[in-house]
């Protein structure tokens, strides 16, 4: 598989032995699949290891973006707990943005460490008070809420927002922390792996983000 495994929480590499995976310090975990850049062919090692698992991005794309980072996490396939995906384009306001979307279970850490915050979930914060945005996921309305990240280790260059879709948490973590202003009512996020013969057509390629 051209994906590298690493820590889901962490940069640090990690170690597997006896069918388990550990990192220095978070200890067992299931490992995050990163691929070095992004392109077409890892992109069908990424579905093949997230098995059924969505991988959510906004759709369609605009035209000059593409889609520059994914990754899962997950031991083996059929056990996937989480995804990313990235988009990176421009915006007249803006200049280059990156909007990156992470799906997965409670406790995974992923999202929380793409955004920069302190704890794996995103906490109190969603559902209190009226969203900050409602978009879709597919078919069905996602209300979104903004996640405060003046208590994490990143400096204040993004937005954060999350919400529960199907049981699961669902972020946006938005480059510059302006291009939050982007998001509108009518945002789609679609689930890449059921594109079928359409995924051909996706752009891919380009700087992946920092995280």
């Amino acid at each position: 598989m051209s994906l590298s495994p690493g820590c889901p929480r962490c940069p640090a590499p990690v170690l597997q032995a006896d069918g388990r995976w550990t990192c220095p310090d978070h200890g067992e975990v299931a490992p995050l699949w990163r691929p070095l850049e992004a392109s077409y062919d890892e992109f069908g090692d990424h579905l093949r290891a997230a098995d059924g698992f969505p991988t959510l991005t906004p759709w369609p794309l605009g035209p000059g973006w593409s889609i520059t980072d994914f990754a899962v996490v997950g031991a083996e396939p059929g056990s996937a707990r989480g995804t990313i995906s990235c988009i990176s384009g421009t915006s007249a306001q803006d200049g280059p943005v990156d909007v990156i979307v992470v799906t997965e279970e409670p406790g995974t850490g992923l999202g929380a460490r793409i955004a920069g915050t302190r704890h794996d979930d995103p906490g109190h914060e969603v559902g209190e008070g009226p969203p900050m945005v409602k978009i879709r996921v597919e078919h069905q309305p996602l209300s979104l809420w903004p996640v405060s990240t003046s208590d994490g280790s990143r400096e204040w260059d993004r937005s954060v927002l999350a919400g529960e879709s199907g049981g699961r948490w669902l972020w946006l973590v938005l480059r510059p922390a302006s291009a939050v202003l982007l998001l509108r009512p009518d945002w789609v996020l679609r689930d890449l792996s059921a594109l079928g013969p359409g995924l051909l057509a996706v752009p891919f390629g380009g700087p992946a983000p920092a995280w």
